[in-house]
């Protein structure tokens, strides 16, 4: 594998209180110099005899490969960041931006603060889009090789002495205020735009419960706080909750295997949700039997241990078992 350089994005003659000299400088002393070095450590691991050559090594040059891999490509989104008048963002991009920051304004002081709070430190500033939660979110990092795993920088602010000192010196805000005056808004729309047709991971699929009505356990949280009256039902089978210490604070027992002799008991009148140990089966054939029967029925996705791990309120498994649930 050999890395190229990539094409300098911005035009430096354009740029509005950065000179020509800094992007130049920057561009071939520190990102070419990044891509150079990593195409030699390329080099030097792809021709290491793996099966002789001490794992600390191969570890060391894996690290310093990675590190040297995210400084190139910070380097070129940093650059395709530049060129643009920096006023304000395209409609696009600005709607995301409000949605997740509350207002362009808001986004924009906050990366400000991000970028003045690295002054005399070393790292970068992103704005970088989550497909998992189809969000934006500003990120500060020490160094190349933080990111947010599955994010998708669409804006990168470098904080390096390299970017700013041959123009600015020590005087970083005045850096940071120039940089915003620069930003490419057109070229960030479309990279979030790009950006926006990844899809999220791949969420667990129960095929044969595929139309049953799921519920979060947040959601749930939301609903007993809120006060909503809500019927949750535990169908851990007999032989986790003969075992069990707890159960969710709000839930009762009942034994999945004798459905028909407690289903009476419920009110159709007010939401049921059922869960298991992990949300797999058990749950989910409850509240399909219950939705046959009539009941507004769904199941708690993640089950006992997802209750337990968004540390959902608990107690003493024997408090919600009464005669009905033996």
């Amino acid at each position: 594998m050999k890395y190229r350089i990539a094409p300098l994005f911005c035009r430096p003659w354009t740029l509005n209180g950065m000179s020509p000299k800094l992007i130049e400088s920057h561009y071939e002393n520190n990102y070419g110099a990044a891509l150079n070095r990593l195409n030699a450590l390329t080099r030097e691991l792809q021709t290491l005899d793996v099966a002789t050559v001490p794992a600390a090594i191969i570890s060391r040059l894996s690290r310093e490969q990675t590190t040297l891999l995210n400084s190139t490509l910070l380097h070129e989104l940093y650059f395709a960041s530049l060129g643009g008048d920096g006023r304000a963002p395209l409609e696009t991009i600005a709607n995301a931006i409000a949605r997740d920051f509350g207002s362009v304004q808001r986004w924009r002081r906050e990366f400000i603060a991000l970028g003045e709070g690295l002054a005399g430190d070393c790292g970068w500033v992103l704005l970088t889009h989550v497909p998992r939660d189809g969000r934006l979110i500003n990120q500060s990092t020490s160094d190349h090789a933080q990111s947010i795993a599955g994010g998708i920088p669409i804006l990168a602010l470098d904080m390096y002495e390299h970017a700013y000192h041959i123009d600015f010196g020590a005087n970083t805000t005045a850096y940071v205020a120039a940089f915003m005056r620069n930003i490419h808004w057109q070229a960030v729309e479309a990279r979030y735009t790009d950006a926006m047709s990844v899809p999220p991971p791949r969420r667990l699929e129960q095929p044969e419960f595929g139309d049953l009505p799921s519920i979060t356990p947040e959601e749930v949280q939301e609903l007993l706080d809120s006060g909503q009256r809500v019927q949750i039902i535990d169908t851990r089978p007999r032989h986790y909750s003969t075992r069990a210490q707890d159960i969710v604070d709000g839930a009762v027992w009942r034994d999945p295997e004798r459905i028909d002799e407690w289903i009476g008991t419920l009110s159709k009148d007010e939401p049921v949700v059922t869960f298991c140990v992990y949300g797999f089966h058990i749950g989910c054939q409850s509240a399909t039997a219950l939705r046959k029967a009539g009941f507004d029925a769904r199941y708690m996705a993640g089950g006992h241990y997802a209750w337990k791990a968004i540390k959902g309120r608990v107690k003493l498994f024997n408090e919600g078992v009464d005669d009905r649930g033996e």
